[in-house]
């Protein structure tokens, strides 16, 4: 249990030092990965940024996730769930393109623009407060891969082990302090799990 993210990023912090890893940025996921990615750039000595991505939601009933999407447009498709739901290609592609669009919306709200912050050849740390569907974390993933970085960390406080399993083949390690059996959402495991501001979370890059 986290008393609340800036102690879960304290505790990640201490966990990829421990494992030695190294970072020449930390992406953390907007709005409440910046509390945890902080502590984790400042211990590796690397520089801090985000990475954004938003959802997909399902035909009547947008919390579903029938996937994610980048800023920069890279799309993971939960193609199971696609096919489950009957959902037709018309509709995927229009979400995808309604989300990209939020996206960059999202990433200009932090940097003052919509170019994704440059990873080529670096070592890079994805830093998100929990993981429990995987879904933007994989989308994050996949744009940090397609922008050539050297090596790729997934960082996370708590998530659920059959995801972090499935995310392994989005990046070269993934590390979590912690993978309970019981999963069942990132805010059971935080004493305040209470929402960010975009305000608050930009607090944490300018420092």
């Amino acid at each position: 249990m986290f008393e609340n993210r800036e102690d879960a990023g304290e505790r990640l912090a201490e966990l990829l030092a421990d494992r030695g890893v190294e970072a020449d940025v930390v992406l953390g996921i907007p709005r409440g990965a910046l509390p945890v990615a902080r502590p984790v750039a400042d211990r590796l000595d690397a520089d801090l940024d985000v990475i954004v991505a938003r959802k997909m939601g399902a035909p009547h009933n947008e919390e579903l996730a029938i996937g994610a999407v980048a800023s920069d447009g890279s799309v993971w498709r939960n193609d199971d769930l696609i096919e489950r739901l009957g959902v037709d290609d018309a509709h995927v592609e229009r979400e995808a393109e309604r989300t990209a669009e939020s996206a960059r919306e999202k990433l200009e709200t932090y940097r003052g623009t919509t170019d994704p912050p440059g990873v080529r050849g670096r070592k890079v740390v994805v830093v998100d407060d929990g993981v429990a569907t995987g879904a933007t974390a994989r989308a994050c993933l996949r744009q940090v891969r397609d922008g050539g970085a050297e090596r790729i960390v997934l960082a996370v406080p708590v998530g659920s082990p059959d995801s972090l399993a499935a995310l392994e083949s989005f990046a070269d390690d993934v590390y979590a302090v912690e993978e309970p059996a019981g999963f069942r959402a990132v805010g059971q495991y935080y004493h305040d799990f209470g929402q960010v501001s975009d305000a608050e979370a930009r607090r944490y890059l300018d420092r």
